[in-house]
């Protein structure tokens, strides 16, 4: 009797524990802030080649950083070694500040309209949005680039043509 009363309680046990499950409730989809960016050789930055079309170089600083510690590696220039060449004149070293929005990443260059050509704005572009891509962001994202002395390239959403949504 005593055994088929201890089976009689482990079985209620077991069926209560079913019952009960583990304890663990659902819960809806939480925001968990930026992806990691410590995963990568480091960020790309986009030069122009003697071609003059846009051309990627990973920047070895063994993480993936910021957008805007990239753009500061990208308005250094390239490296004396490299076969490529910037379309952004006479800035060095600046600081650009990157605020996001919904689908839109703004960049406030310290840059007036006159210190870059076309391709520098593609080089800035694609850079930032190379970055947030690696960082879990969409490829869809636009990016505006708003510059000291504003202009109508300052109202400007852009798309970086090496980076498209289908791709």
């Amino acid at each position: 009797m005593r055994r088929a009363r201890w089976a009689m309680v482990a079985a209620l046990a077991v069926v209560l524990a079913l019952v009960a499950g583990c304890g663990v409730t659902p819960t809806g989809v939480r925001a968990a802030g930026q992806a990691p960016g410590g995963v990568a050789p480091g960020p790309t930055l986009y030069f122009v080649d003697s071609d003059r079309h846009l051309q990627p170089q990973v920047r070895p600083t063994e993480q993936l950083g910021t957008i805007a510690e990239a753009l500061s590696l990208l308005l250094a220039g390239p490296p004396a070694d490299a076969d490529l060449h910037s379309e952004i004149w006479g800035v060095g070293t600046v600081q650009v500040t990157v605020t996001m929005a919904p689908g839109v990443i703004r960049l406030m260059a310290p840059l007036a309209s006159t210190d870059v050509t076309a391709f520098g704005i593609e080089q800035i572009v694609c850079t930032a949005l190379g970055v947030d891509v690696q960082r879990g962001g969409a490829r869809s994202t636009k990016v505006q680039i708003v510059f000291t002395q504003p202009t109508p390239e300052s109202d400007t959403l852009r798309t970086c043509p090496l980076i498209s949504p289908a791709g």
